[in-house]
């Protein structure tokens, strides 16, 4: 029902959308004659386009398209989460048998309800006559470089570039084409909006807890070509720094106080996946890591398992294991507090921090010191989640991640193949110092687990165990690990040409063995 609540509110907005036009090309025709309540008009149908934009960049409702958008993808490829449910007969992503019925909500959420909007904004603006209107357009397009990096650090090569035009709108663009335009896009935004800060025809459309303050949303944008820049640094290391040192020394500044938070209205969907359903629970790297590092956050994150033999523990399941029944490990660890209320987090400050340590590592200019932004990291983490402690947390020069001990099957045992630390060594190699700032870059970043899985697959931080079971038939290495998504089935079947040409730019087949444009597989430095 609310499905369709959902679509019926945004055919409406389209309606409106197209009712308006008219009055926009009278409008155009003699510039003097914009009348305030004609303004109002316009800025009341562009801003209605953004809400399925906020809601949709991570769809909130139904809790069943989150599941299939993120849920059973990066949150469990990227170590945070593992279904205790033996979907399709245990033969599933999990264990490597991608299902395609599963993996093309992450493209049609961005392309129903993102894309098309961004454009919409884009013409009703240029229609509506009046200059001012450009800084919807500039926030539109922070929104979908938010949703369409995502889309991209799935699949791959893109539709992004020539979207906007009819007769180009199928075309792929590369994934180097993509991040270039992604760059482009928010620069311009962060220029754009500067002469709009203190405005607030915003507010009443910005469904995050920035209210339409327009210095923030340029922070956030910046803060978005910080952790673009990184994501693209061994493969294109020169514009990887050009377009850091751009964000690190820009008036628009960082998110290093505040996180960007979006005010969406409904439970976080991991409520329903995790607390009604049971479909959802902790994963043995975030145990492994979680308790090894005697980690506060564990309390926030999850809570204690319900099996009464396992004693209040923190319980984690292995992805890829032989899972015949749910009830086996149902009651693990589920979802903690971390998901209560109505919002859901798009960028924290301890990621930008830590975004600034590692370029500091890389030697980029106005990153600043390398362990000072690690510690800040980890503090703006604690504080984000009222954990107190992180004085003596960050002196632990001592605890590791703990190998794993399955509760159920011995031969789900694993060691974890690290004996990395808490506290900063600033004396250890390029390599030791960047794995002790994405393991706790990704402590700090849950429970975004499509970003946890790009920066694992960038890095190979922290540790992710390989799977027990693959059914990949041999598409996917067990050891190297899921490296991208399939292009979508709707898109072969009705864009077929596009998609063989999209599949010329991957460098390998369209299977989830094939490492993605910046994901290079070499040495980190």
């Amino acid at each position: 029902m609310k499905k369709i609540l959902k679509y019926f509110l945004i055919s409406l907005v389209t309606i409106s959308l197209q009712n308006c036009t008219d009055d926009f090309a009278s409008i155009n025709t003699n510039p003097n004659g914009i009348t305030e309540e004609s303004l109002t008009q316009m800025n009341n149908n562009v801003g209605n386009e953004f809400q399925p934009m906020f809601l949709n960049v991570f769809n909130i409702t139904p809790a069943w398209n989150y599941q299939l958008q993120q849920g059973l993808m990066g949150d469990v490829f990227s170590g945070y989460m593992t279904a205790p449910t033996p979907f399709a007969g245990n033969v599933n992503n999990q264990t490597y048998a991608l299902v395609d019925g599963w993996n093309g909500f992450p493209w049609s959420d961005a392309y129903e309800n993102v894309m098309p909007q961004a454009l919409n904004v884009k013409n009703a603006v240029e229609l509506g006559g009046d200059p001012n209107g450009v800084k919807f357009v500039y926030i539109a397009n922070i929104i979908k470089v938010t949703a369409m990096h995502r889309v991209s650090d799935i699949y791959g090569p893109i539709r992004y570039t020539k979207f906007n035009d009819f007769a180009t709108t199928g075309e792929y663009d590369p994934q180097d084409v993509a991040y270039q335009a992604f760059f482009d896009d928010l620069g311009a935004a962060i220029d754009g909006l500067e002469p709009f800060i203190g405005e607030t025809q915003f507010t009443p459309f910005d469904m995050s807890a920035f209210a339409g303050d327009i210095a923030k949303w340029r922070q956030f944008a910046n803060s978005l070509r910080l952790r673009l820049a990184i994501r693209i640094v061994k493969i294109n290391p020169a514009l990887a720094k050009a377009q850091g040192e751009l964000a690190l020394a820009s008036n628009a500044g960082l998110l290093e106080t505040e996180d960007m938070v979006i005010n969406t209205g409904f439970p976080h969907p991991i409520t329903v996946i995790s607390g009604s359903w049971g479909d959802i629970r902790m994963a043995a790297e975030m145990e492994s890591i979680l308790t090894g590092f005697n980690d506060g956050r564990i309390e926030t994150y999850f809570n204690p398992s319900a099996d009464a033999s396992l004693a209040g523990d923190y319980k984690g399941i292995r992805m890829g294991i032989d899972i015949t029944a749910k009830g086996q490990y149902l009651d693990h660890a589920s979802i903690g507090s971390v998901i209560d209320g109505e919002t859901l987090t798009w960028m924290t400050a301890s990621e930008v921090l830590f975004l600034k340590a590692e370029a500091a590592l890389r030697g980029w200019n106005g990153a600043g010191n390398v362990q000072t932004n690690y510690e800040a990291g980890v503090t703006a983490s604690f504080a984000q989640h009222g954990v107190s402690g992180v004085t003596a947390y960050l002196a632990d020069n001592t605890s590791t991640p703990a190998d794993f001990v399955d509760a159920l099957s011995p031969v789900n045992n694993i060691a974890y193949a690290s004996d990395v630390k808490i506290a900063y060594n600033a004396a250890g190699t390029n390599e030791e110092q960047l794995e002790q700032i994405i393991t706790q870059k990704w402590i700090a970043m849950f429970p975004d687990g499509q970003e946890a899985w790009s920066e694992f697959r960038r890095t190979g931080y922290p540790r992710i165990f390989p799977v027990v079971v693959n059914n990949s038939g041999g598409t996917i290495n067990t050891n190297i690990q899921v490296r991208r998504i399939n292009f979508v089935e709707n898109e072969k079947n009705t864009n077929g040409a596009n998609v063989t040409t999209a599949v010329s730019y991957l460098g390998g087949s369209d299977n989830g063995g094939t490492r993605l444009w910046w994901d290079t597989g070499g040495s980190n430095f």
